[in-house]
């Protein structure tokens, strides 16, 4: 019985994919993956954007731009002008973060290091209504250990002590 095998296509010896494009690699795609990082670290440092919104997502769009979306929370000028002040670089002396159009409750378009980002609050509250809300859970709080109670702390119930 005569049998055929079938053999995938072997890589050439640079070891480059036949057929396979470098534009995930190239250095637009880089820039564009460094600003998002610098974007995502400016609002991790940021605790009150962090706790107060929920449902946080974000998905690259079909022309490279970066589009960012989260429930309650800021409004997207307040998280606009906190990314400006925040996204910087020593060795840079100009701005890094630009507004690409007008800012809104709802929306803002920014251009950090030349990507642009769409930013987008649905139901949000701004965030001096989130600092006065009463039953606000804050991190800040709950690890006060100098605040004496007769329950215990959320901390102490995460440690189980």
């Amino acid at each position: 019985m005569l049998v055929k095998r079938k053999y995938a296509l072997r890589r050439p010896k640079d070891g480059a994919l036949p057929g396979a494009g470098d534009d995930d690699l190239s250095l637009t795609s880089a820039r564009r993956y460094e600003a998002f990082g610098r974007v995502m670290a400016a609002l991790a440092t940021e605790a009150d954007f962090i706790e107060s919104c929920r449902d946080l997502t974000w998905w690259r769009g079909s022309d490279h731009s970066w589009h960012i979306e989260w429930r309650d929370g800021p409004y997207a000028s307040e998280v606009a002008a906190l990314l400006a002040e925040q996204v910087r670089d020593p060795e840079f002396d100009g701005a890094l973060v630009a507004a690409a159009g007008p800012g809104s409750a709802g929306s803002a378009v920014l251009d950090v290091m030349g990507v642009r980002f769409e930013l987008r609050a649905i139901d949000p509250m701004g965030r001096a209504t989130v600092r006065a809300r009463p039953g606000f859970w804050r991190l800040a709080e709950a690890l006060d250990t100098t605040r004496r109670t007769n329950t215990r702390h959320p901390w102490e119930e995460l440690l189980g002590g």
